[in-house]
């Protein structure tokens, strides 16, 4: 690294490469703050001794300059110095050492202490940072060897979301060398590659990655932001992450990661998160955009606080140029520089926040819009904020798909026996037409879930009625209380048989519901296994047990495991199973069948009372494979395999018609309340289903085996 007497002077630079730019001699430096009075570049040597060197020029708002000498792995921050009036949103503090906003790489933790702290609003805190801020570093030429890396592409029809966490997911796994565990290698091991292909993910979606910081509060208590949505370096691989070292090696380390991941077929998703930094409220710690230039940074109401609609002391503001480049370079960076295939944006609504209102032609959504990168990768919303009015849900418009909470409140609900009846059920079922069709989407549009991140596991949500988090040290009081889950019959783990063994057969008919809804289909790590968190439906600081997947699956949830692959590959088989276009309820180009019938108990169509009667509990579907809107790659229709799926949330057993009219005989291929057989069966066969089942029946005409 460079020492003091090898910096005698600094070049003028330019002012066009944001960051710091190595080109094999030198180092130029560049950072944005067009309201300051002057810019250090201060550089640390491995002692940590700190040199200070003002930046010479000021174009366009950019400080730059041009340092000879500067070599790969440098540690370097910045001070800004200019007013202090936080009203006016300027909270210029040259006592506080700054990230660079364009670091490729992020070295050393946070160490919470009162000098981190802004200030009153007539002065500012005179505690100097340094001591206990992380460094950004210096990175060289990219020499990664890439070879024949091609993104997998792969359809969105065809995409099988699976929602994991860097650390959690691979802590634990005994196939995986320790020192590797919980890192980019580990999620790039064969071990884990492995299982997702023998799964059938097709994509998977990593929560945050980009450099994050734990929060001074959490810290107090003895705990870590673990889930990692508290980003401060937007271009930098999480340093928490690399088993390599933290001086640049973790940008190569996560992209091998890709690059294994890609081999095998697998898309990498990146969770994001442009709604909020880690900086927090004006008296959380100040570490980088603050004090380049509060004002442009964050979102302000008229009086000059922040206007946070993210529930995490302040919003990004979008809607500044600057800000949006910042956003839009950070993204293009991971896809033309790490290989990333897409992103899911947290608190998506934020970014497209007009004062208290939002907007659909933000310029967020213009500038992505029109970029020949990011158009061409896969955009997921979260399509609301902390606020009711950012509430979002069919209205993103396209290319974009969108988690869709009301899948996982409908379904949640049905299988509960919540009363409302199956017209909400089949809506979700089918592909939410009543949320994306009118704007010329297709089904891929809506994402759906019935567990994420946040919230209850597949297992909890029905072990658990109410939450408990008290290892968050907030008394049980953070986290939803809008669980929409049913604990079968007792309070969390018990020894009662027969509640288990309803628990057993509820995770799987939610499981089944959601693998086999038309849309996108998401999983939440874990769920498979029956992974538990003891009912802690808000785990963001708990990186122990609670929050790692087990790889000892327990005996009585490993059906979930089977029933998860035999579901994703009869998906990825059947495109009668994975619609690339709305049902219309007729039949199609010639079929003999409408392309989806409801059927009730009898085998009879559904009536109009039924789909209206809140009482009823039981739904039919029929899949037609003749009326299938699909073709293959040379845009030849295909006929597909019909399948009747039978839906029973009720208390109690139903007896349910197989059709004589659809199919020469029937065989079971899923249910959740019993082993399936092989043995055909006859149409006009009734079949009794215990209370709370799901069951797959695929319909064999004459001439097909």
């Amino acid at each position: 690294m460079t020492s003091p007497t090898d910096t005698d002077a600094v070049w003028p630079g330019h002012h066009y490469d944001l960051g710091a730019s190595h080109d094999g001699s030198g180092a130029n430096f560049a950072v944005w703050a067009p309201n300051a009075s002057t810019v250090t570049l201060c550089l640390f040597d491995i002692q940590d001794n700190e040199t200070r060197l003002d930046l010479p020029e000021h174009t366009l708002g950019v400080w730059h300059g041009y340092l000879p000498g500067v070599r790969p792995g440098q540690h370097y921050g910045f001070r800004v110095s200019g007013r202090w009036d936080p009203a006016a949103g300027h909270m210029f503090n040259s006592e506080k050492l700054l990230l660079d906003p364009y670091a490729k790489a992020i070295d050393r933790t946070l160490v919470p202490h009162p000098s981190l702290a802004g200030g009153t609003p007539e002065e500012p805190n005179p505690g100097d940072t340094a001591p206990y801020t992380p460094r950004s570093v210096v990175i060289g030429a990219d020499r990664f060897d890439w070879g024949d890396d091609r993104r997998p592409r792969v359809p969105w029809r065809r995409t099988v979301v699976y929602e994991a966490h860097v650390r959690g997911f691979t802590k634990l796994h005994p196939d995986i060398p320790e020192h590797q565990r919980g890192t980019f290698a580990a999620m790039g091991h064969p071990a884990t590659i492995g299982y997702l292909q023998g799964l059938g993910v097709t994509s998977v979606e990593l929560l945050p990655v980009q450099h994050f910081l734990s929060e001074p509060v959490l810290s107090d208590r003895g705990l870590i932001n673990y889930w990692g949505y508290n980003t401060v370096g937007f271009f930098a691989p999480h340093a928490g992450y690399s088993s390599s070292g933290t001086r640049g090696e973790q940008i190569t380390e996560f992209k091998q990661m890709v690059k294994e991941l890609h081999s095998a077929g697998l898309e990498v998703l990146l969770d994001v998160v442009y709604n909020h930094t880690a900086e927090g409220g004006k008296a959380g710690p100040t570490v980088g955009f603050r004090g380049y230039d509060d004002r442009s940074y964050y979102r302000h109401d008229s009086r000059g606080r922040y206007d946070d609609v993210t529930g995490c002391g302040n919003t990004v503001n979008a809607s500044e140029p600057q800000v949006l480049q910042l956003v839009m370079d950070s993204l293009r960076y991971w896809v033309t520089e790490m290989h990333v295939d897409g992103f899911r944006f947290d608190l998506a609504s934020a970014l497209v926040r007009n004062g208290q209102y939002v907007d659909l032609q933000a310029p967020f959504l213009a500038a992505i819009q029109q970029d020949p990168v990011l158009r061409e990768v896969k955009l997921i919303a979260e399509p609301w904020d902390a606020t009711s009015e950012g509430y979002l849900v069919g209205r993103f418009p396209p290319p974009w798909c969108e988690w869709n909470d009301r899948f996982r409140d409908g379904v949640r609900d049905f299988w509960r026996g919540h009363a409302g009846g199956v017209r909400v059920l089949a809506s979700r079922f089918s592909g939410s037409s009543d949320l994306y069709a009118d704007d010329g989407r297709l089904p891929f549009a809506s994402v759906n879930f019935v567990t994420a991140h946040d919230g209850f596991t597949l297992r909890d949500l029905v072990t658990y009625e109410h939450k408990h988090n008290e290892a968050n040290g907030e008394r049980n009081r953070d986290g939803s209380d809008n669980n929409r889950s049913w604990n079968c019959g007792a309070e969390g783990e018990t020894d009662d048989v027969e509640v288990n063994a309803l628990r057993q057969r509820q995770a799987a008919n939610l499981l089944a519901t959601l693998l086999l809804s038309t849309g996108v289909p998401m999983l939440t790590a874990g769920d498979e296994r029956g992974r538990t968190q003891g009912g802690n439906n808000n785990a963001f600081c708990q990186d122990n047990d609670t929050s790692w997947v087990s790889w000892e699956t327990a005996p009585d949830w490993q059906h979930l495991h089977d029933l998860t692959r035999t579901l994703l590959r009869l998906r990825a088989e059947h495109p009668v199973l994975r619609q690339r276009h709305f049902f219309e309820g007729t039949p199609f180009n010639g079929a003999v069948h409408k392309d989806i019938t409801w059927l009730q108990p009898s085998g009879d169509e559904m009536p109009e009372e039924a789909w209206i009667d809140g009482a009823t509990t039981t739904l039919g579907v029929f899949l037609a494979g003749d009326a299938v809107r699909a073709v293959d790659d040379k845009g030849e229709r295909r006929r597909d395999t019909s399948y009747l799926v039978w839906l029973h949330a009720g208390g109690d057993t139903v007896d349910v018609l197989l059709p004589e009219q659809w199919a020469d005989h029937y065989v079971e291929v899923v249910r959740t309340d019993a082993p399936t057989s092989d043995e055909p069966i006859q149409p006009g066969t009734k079949v009794t289903l215990l209370d709370h089942t799901f069951a797959l029946y695929e319909a064999v005409a004459a001439g097909h085996p």
